[in-house]
């Protein structure tokens, strides 16, 4: 148990202008219904605050080929990072649901200001490495370049694309989102049921060693062993982010996603996973993405996400 019990507030962003499938912003009112269909009083258990997103842009043709609504990213990210930032900053837990992956770089933002001087590991549970830049983006859906954005990662030796200076100078923006950029270290950085990425990402994951948990060692070592070595990795973090996509569960669990991979983990190595890893005391925030019930057949997905939200949500609260 915690020594002190803060409490949990849910932030909700439903957005989805960095997906290239639409729907994702409807994944929370998804898990709504599945925790009505399940009979559960979780969310008036919790205080919630809704960011406003900028999902009008959707409407809108597409201006930066290599950065897909960059603009409204930015604006999004900014206002996120600000309520992360005064979420911990009352002492509460933020829960993050958000609809595609981008709010990441909001919510990590969020954290380093709220805690400049602390050093934030990031566990990321998610069959992608959303390693891109707009140098390397095969698609300029903003959803697959978060984790560049913390890292202050371009990756131009292994460029393949000419952004505009425009979409240049908002990804510079967005690295140096809340005044900290890298906002973690490559060694900071932990992934956890990775198998889809490009040559690019590959490069970066190989030159800088990051460690990956693929399903392999999964399978052979099982899940609590994973998250006992996920936290003793970055024991020399002061706090630690958890993120996790529910495209880390194998694809046929469910079609409720829009990037869906086969060979991942079952739902309910998702759900111990999560267990075992919310128990550390250096847990500071927890993000769950990219829910689609649009994709998918009668809610399972938000189904699964519920049950595992709970697990997350029953090791950060004493009283749920």
């Amino acid at each position: 148990m915690k020594n002190m019990i803060k409490p949990i507030r849910i932030v909700e962003v439903k957005s989805e202008i960095g997906a290239g499938t639409r729907g994702s912003s409807m994944g929370i009112d998804a898990i709504k219904i599945a925790a009505l269909d399940f009979g559960s009083p979780f969310f008036k258990k919790f205080k919630s605050t809704e960011i406003p997103t900028e999902n009008h842009l959707l409407l809108e043709p597409v201006v930066h080929d290599y950065a897909k609504r960059i603009k409204g990213i930015y604006s999004l990210n900014e206002r996120i990072a600000r309520e992360i930032q005064k979420t911990l900053k009352r002492e509460e837990i933020p829960i993050v649901l958000a609809g595609d992956h981008s709010s990441a770089l909001g919510t990590i933002s969020g954290i380093r200001m709220a805690f400049p001087e602390k050093r934030l590991g990031v566990i990321w549970i998610d069959a992608h490495a959303d390693l891109h830049s707009p140098y390397t983006t095969p698609s300029g859906n903003m959803h697959g370049m978060p984790i560049a954005g913390i890292l202050a990662e371009d990756n131009k030796e292994r460029q393949q694309n000419k952004p505009d200076d425009e979409t240049i100078e908002y990804w510079e923006k967005l690295k140096n989102l809340g005044g900290i950029t890298p906002k973690i270290q490559y060694n900071d950085l932990v992934f956890i049921a990775l198998r889809d990425f490009e040559p690019p990402e590959e490069a970066l994951i190989k030159n800088n060693k990051i460690r990956v948990f693929t399903l392999p060692e999964i399978r052979k070592k099982a899940v609590e062993r994973i998250a006992i070595e996920a936290l003793n990795y970055l024991d020399h973090c002061d706090l630690i982010y958890v993120s996790f996509d529910v495209d880390s569960m194998d694809s046929r669990i469910s079609s409720g996603t829009g990037t869906p991979v086969p060979n991942g983990i079952t739902e309910k190595e998702a759900g111990n996973l999560i267990y075992y890893i919310m128990r550390s005391k250096k847990i500071c925030c927890f993000e769950m993405v990219e829910i689609n019930p649009t994709l998918d057949r009668e809610n399972l997905m938000a189904e699964n996400a519920f049950e595992i939200l709970q697990k997350a949500t029953n090791q950060l609260s004493h009283d749920f």
